[in-house]
Parts: C-alpha cells; structure tokens; sequence
C-alpha cells in the first residue's frame, strides 16, 4: 500500500495491519477516482465538470476528494450545506462551489463571506443575496433552480421564466447559471426525463427571448451523463459514477473503478457445538460444530444491520456469511468452510480479496436500499486512508 498522498490527507489510526491503529479502516483510491473523472470527461465533449462531494464525498472525504480533482481540472464543486462549502475553502479549495440544498436568507452573508455560489429557489432568498453583497460590495453569482419534474426544490419553468428577469435586475446579483434536476434518468425509459427536458428547454427559450443570457445551463447527473447525452447542456454534475458505482437500471458497462474499501481484520475465533446461538435474539443457531469469527465492525461503522443473516464479507479470498445480528460495534462470521482461518485475518467488507469482490451495490440489493446510501452510512469513527 503506498502512502497517504500529503501530509493533509493521513488518516488518524493507521492502516490494517501496522501499529497500534483501529484495523477497522475505509480505503479510499485516488487513482481510480481519477479513472471515473476520465470516464466523464471522455463522454460530454468539452463541456464543464461540477464534482458531487456533499456528504463528505459520498462517504469518501470531501477535503481529499476535492483536492484530487482540482489538480484534475474540475470547473466547479457541488456541495448540499453552506457549512460543507466552508469546510472546503478552509481546505484551501478554490474553485467555485456551488450549495445546492436550501440557503435561507439568514445565511446570505454567511455564504458571501465564504465565497459560496447558491442555488436560488424563491425571491426571498434573492433579495437577501442581493441585500448582503450589496453591503459587501461584491457581485454574487447564483444559480436559479427550475422544477420540471423532482417535485423537490424550484420553482415552475413557467414562473422561473417571469423570475429569472428579475433576480437579474437585482444590484450585486449575476444569474450565472440555470438548472434542473432529474426525478428517473437512472431508468431505461428515458420518457420522464425527455418530458423534462421539454420542459427546460421551453424555459431556457423564454429566457432568451426576455433578453437573460445565462452561461451555464446543467441538468446532467451521472445518469445522464453515461446515457443521455440530451442533457448534457453546457455543464454536467457527476455524482456516483465519480465514486466507482454504475446508477443505470440497464447495467451498461460503463468502465468505472469502485474508489472505496472497507476492511477490517478477526478480533477473535471461538469453535461452538453445534445447537449453539449466535448474537442478539439467537436468530442464528449452529447446525454443525462451527468456527465463528468476531470482527470489530458493526452497524455504528456503517455496516448495515440489515445485513444480519444475510450479508457476507470476505476471508481468506472467500464468501463468510454474516451469523446473527450486526451489533453496534462487531460482527459475526462463520468461517468453517475457510481453510487456515486465523485471528489477525484480513477480512473485506467492501472491496476486492483474491478473485473475489463484494460491492456496495451487492450490499444495496441486499439491504433494500442504493449505493448512494451504503457509501454515504459509513460513519466518520471509520478512519479514511488515501492512496
């Protein structure tokens, strides 16, 4: 394993295996991140990047994540708090950013100071921009949010087209940008999404033809980016695919490289007759002699307790199941059928062992839930290791 990148990037525990560090340790590959960015970049042709790093890069880190495609070229951030974008700058990152979740207007000058470019949704929130870099003396950009389908934030194509004008006109307030956002464009049936493009489109003309030029128009997630170049517009905002999962209900193979492992190694091996329980509630009972492995993971890390019974890590280049109940803080392998098991075993949450792989969308399907999730839940007790 190389060392972490910089100084910056090292992690508080040490990796599995060396010293007296947590062995429990999510592995973060910069080099694969930087094969997923390629991947973007080769399909839209030109047209500007904003990087999805809220939630603290999908569970990846935020800091180091965004310091990486920085040094790759990325025009712009995407983040969900004013309180993440402040995170960023104090990183040293100086790229635009843009917060996409609600910004009330008390924060206005909060998100001026910091330099943050907001997502405006209403005309209140406008007039406080305009109000507070007013008083700063700057030009504040933002980006105006059109509703043409999520049902989530923005306003109606039709009212974005009457408002726009007039957040324009507004002093120290520069719309540099307009967008939408998908509700389906993961789906095979691409109708929904062509509906809101209809939609967008339709809006980006009465805009034009009302004198507002807006240089950067997105709609563009992950999605759309590996399978609907309609959407493409002048800027795309990758998300999952950055972080190596494929989010297309039709399974194309899209060429990315997952950026996350989770491993961890045995705390203890306890041989049980069998007829013996395992774990909370005794949902698991031996049904032969049985060697169980203890591991130090547990559904405070982020491994889901959905996976009790159910779930598998990997030991020794094998499948263990999961016996019994995730507990907060271990978890439980039956290991019988692993030849020259050992306390001290590597073992594999998420990630790669030999010929073997468990992925977070394995995990997702056998949660009920997306990767987006599963990535996101790994918890910050979970040292991150940079390589």
């Amino acid at each position: 394993m190389r060392a972490p990148s910089t100084d910056r990037e090292a992690v508080l525990a040490e990796v599995p295996g060396g010293g007296a560090g947590r062995p429990t340790v999510a592995t973060i590959d910069l080099d694969a991140l930087a094969h997923n960015y390629a991947e973007v970049c080769a399909r839209i042709r030109g047209r500007k990047v904003l990087a999805m790093v809220k939630a603290q890069a999908y569970g990846h880190g935020a800091v180091a994540v965004s310091r990486r495609l920085a040094d790759l070229g990325v025009a712009m951030f995407g983040v969900a708090l004013v309180e993440e974008g402040i995170e960023l700058r104090r990183a040293g990152i100086s790229q635009p950013i843009l917060v996409m979740s609600p910004v009330f207007p008390g924060q206005a000058e909060a998100v001026i100071e910091a330099g943050l470019t907001p997502v405006v949704f209403n005309a209140p929130l406008a007039r406080a921009l305009s109000e507070a870099a007013v008083k700063a003396g700057v030009s504040q950009p933002v980006h105006v949010k059109v509703d043409t389908g999520m049902g989530r934030l923005g306003m109606s194509p039709e009212d974005a087209a009457d408002l726009v004008p007039v957040i324009a006109g507004l002093p120290g307030i520069v719309v540099e940008g307009v967008m939408t956002h998908f509700a389906d464009a993961d789906l095979r049936d691409k109708q929904f999404a062509a509906a809101q493009m209809d939609r967008f489109e339709k809006f980006l003309r009465a805009i034009e033809e009302r004198g507002v030029s807006v240089p950067l128009r997105h709609a563009a997630n992950s999605a759309a980016v590996l399978e609907y170049d309609r959407a493409l517009f002048t800027m795309v905002r990758p998300g999952i695919m950055l972080y190596g999962c494929n989010p297309l209900e039709s399974g194309v193979d899209a060429g990315l490289r997952p950026v996350l492992s989770l491993r961890t190694r045995i705390a203890f091996l306890k041989k049980l007759p069998a007829g013996t329980p395992v774990s909370y509630g005794r949902t698991f009972v031996t049904k032969r002699e049985s060697l169980i492995a203890t591991v130090p993971l547990g559904y405070a890390d982020g491994y889901r307790r959905g996976l009790s019974n159910r779930g598998e890590m990997l030991v020794r280049g094998q499948r263990a199941a999961v016996a019994g109940r995730v507990c907060m803080d271990m978890t439980m392998l039956d290991v019988t059928d692993v030849p020259g098991v050992a306390e001290g075993d590597d073992v594999v949450a998420i990630g790669s062992q030999e010929k073997e792989r468990i992925t977070a969308d394995e995990i997702a399907s056998r949660t009920g839930t997306i990767s987006y999730e599963v990535l996101c839940g790994i918890s910050s007790r979970v040292p991150r290791s940079y390589v």
